[in-house]
């Protein structure tokens, strides 16, 4: 009743392409993540004038990147302080749940300790 098909398919499987695709892995993944959210941080950090701690943060960008240093964040939002301090909080604790997640102990503690610091400084009352 049907005709059988004599002519090759003009679709291809996902499989058949496969080299042609690069694939990370989820380690190389989960880096990228980590190193964005670090970046995130960087930019915040640098914008509350805390030269210390964002050293420290781009040391741990540069260690996820292979060496290559971060870019250092130079514009101002015109955020107040407080606002940056709860960024900031937010921004540290995702990067504490990536390092988490990929076993990187360096810098879950380095996520840890600005989270903290952060938590702190948003705790502090603000002068009126």
């Amino acid at each position: 009743m049907y005709e059988p098909i004599r002519t090759k398919s003009v679709h291809s499987t996902v499989a058949a392409d496969d080299t042609r695709i690069p694939h990370r892995s989820r380690e190389e993944e989960l880096d990228i993540q980590l190193a964005g959210h670090l970046s995130a941080l960087l930019a915040v950090t640098d914008e509350l004038g805390l030269t210390e701690a964002g050293d420290a943060i781009a040391r741990q960008i540069a260690r996820l990147r292979g060496g290559l240093p971060p870019v250092r964040h130079a514009g101002l939002s015109g955020a107040d302080r407080k606002s940056l301090h709860t960024r900031a909080h937010a921004l540290a604790g995702r990067a504490l749940l990536v390092a988490a997640s990929r076993a990187d102990t360096a810098a879950a503690i380095l996520a840890a300790e600005r989270m903290d610091a952060h938590a702190a400084a948003d705790a502090l009352p603000t002068a009126a």
